[in-house]
């Protein structure tokens, strides 16, 4: 290639990436191992499965940025953001997210206990048997389920919500709170975490934890807002261009591969 041809070849590959519509992407920083920041930058499984998706699309320069969930969700509640990864489907509480991508993954919600508060009585039924006890949640999380939720409203048992996943199991330790519920994975994860880092003494200056209920199986979504009064008119294309992708990597078993590959390298 001579060197006219190829500057002209590079002042049309970089008119072509300049043309890239500019997106934002909100990522949740406080939910190891799935959505989560380190050094500053997303991490976590949806943030490689999403990577993975975006590397496929064009028309776009994305960035992933991580925020607080409570945070993320306002701005989708606003309009001001356009889109955030992982939250549940649920148009009952969140109506402002809308439309959801196809599901990254599926996650079972639980909740983890204090040793003693299980060899107090049984507590296999959710939340019945949890009534009267104090519950651990990451705040902005909507996770319980609709009888949970009442029982909260109705002073059955009290919900006290902690910044993070770090937080809530800290708190559950420290016997500030009876149970945490949230999934299971990122509870086991970053109670290893903190064990590993001498945050936990299990046993020791904390409580010891068991798995009481499973809650439900979710499911993980980039969910879009629903409140931007076609702010963003690149949105249709942008959700038909993401769902594709994920459709081709479960295909092809890419996104069962990134999973594999994520949780032995962690």
């Amino acid at each position: 290639m001579n060197v006219r041809l190829f500057l002209l070849v590079s002042a049309l590959c970089a008119s072509a990436r300049a043309a890239d519509i500019p997106v934002t992407i909100y990522a949740d920083a406080g939910y190891p191992p799935y959505s989560y920041e380190k050094d500053g930058k997303p991490a976590g499984l949806y943030y490689e499965i999403a990577r993975a998706a975006f590397s496929r699309m064009h028309g776009y320069r994305i960035e992933v940025q991580a925020v607080p969930w409570k945070r993320g969700m306002a701005l989708l509640r606003t309009g001001t953001g356009f889109a955030l990864y992982p939250p549940y489907k649920n148009t009952k509480d969140e109506p402002w997210t809308w439309p959801y991508s196809l599901p990254l993954y599926d996650e079972r919600v639980v909740a983890v206990c204090r040793k003693e508060v299980l060899t107090a009585r049984p507590r296999k039924h959710w939340p019945e048997d949890f009534y009267g006890l104090t519950i651990g949640n990451n705040a902005g999380f909507i996770v319980g389920g609709d009888a949970f939720s009442y029982a909260v409203r109705a002073g059955l048992l009290r919900m006290e919500e902690g910044k993070d996943s770090e937080t809530n199991i800290i708190k559950l330790g420290l016997r500030r709170i009876d149970c945490y519920i949230n999934d299971r994975v990122s509870i086991q994860w970053t109670l290893n975490q903190l064990k590993s880092e001498g945050k936990y003494m299990e046993g020791g200056t904390h409580a010891e934890l068991a798995e009481a209920a499973v809650i439900a199986v979710k499911q993980g979504y980039l969910g879009y807002t629903s409140r931007d009064n076609g702010k963003y008119a690149y949105k249709a294309d942008f959700v038909h261009q993401f769902d594709s992708a994920i459709a081709q990597m479960k295909r092809s078993g890419e996104i069962d591969s990134i999973v594999r590959n994520f949780f032995k390298a962690h």
